[in-house]
């Protein structure tokens, strides 16, 4: 019974071990989806992969698009951690990388912000989040007031949604004008 047990264990390793994703399938996973992402579409985004950690280094034209690219690989199976060397082109007025982007403040030529950055910068945070389905939410912004609209799955996403916007530097208000997608009911299904 027991050299059962201990032979039902081994084989349970060499599944998982064996069914886990390699580090150039991880490498090919991700530059697969930035190829097909109309957002990043592959700009000069070089991906390398050691020990399941993907480091992305490159170029792109903006935060919106570095922000994507991180999502895109930290949403790839087998990926522990993304490191991000991605480089943001400077064409683009309030163009910064999102790395440490809570204490980066979006600023444009002499200090002043434009509504233009600003809703450059809550997009990207919408999309860096993990916990918000940033690709669903439209984002506006009017003379610094932030309109965020769109349909989320739940309160906590549209609470986190708005908490995020209240984190850009210059923002006056916030209009939340988030729709809950609710739940069919059990009968509906």
């Amino acid at each position: 019974m027991h050299r059962r047990l201990v032979v039902g264990a081994l084989v349970t390793a060499v599944i998982v071990v064996g069914c886990s994703p390699s580090d150039s399938g991880i490498t090919t996973a991700v530059k697969a989806k930035l190829v097909k992402d109309d957002v990043v579409k592959d700009r000069t985004i070089d991906v390398d992969t050691n020990d399941r950690v993907v480091t992305l280094t490159g170029t792109v034209q903006g935060p919106i698009e570095e922000s994507r690219a991180l999502e895109l690989a930290r949403r790839t199976r087998g990926v522990a951690a993304v490191v991000d060397h991605i480089s943001v082109e400077s064409g683009e007025p309030g163009a910064m990388s999102t790395a440490g982007i809570d204490s980066a403040p979006a600023a444009a030529i002499g200090g002043a912000i434009s509504d233009t950055v600003i809703t450059s910068d809550v997009k990207a945070r919408l999309l860096a989040d993990d916990q918000v389905s940033g690709l669903k939410i439209d984002v506006n912004t009017y003379d610094h007031v932030v309109t965020l609209s769109g349909t989320v799955p739940d309160a906590a996403q549209k609470s986190r949604a708005v908490e995020l916007a209240r984190k850009v530097d210059n923002v006056t208000r916030i209009e939340d004008n988030l729709l809950v997608r609710e739940s069919p009911m059990p009968s509906e299904r």
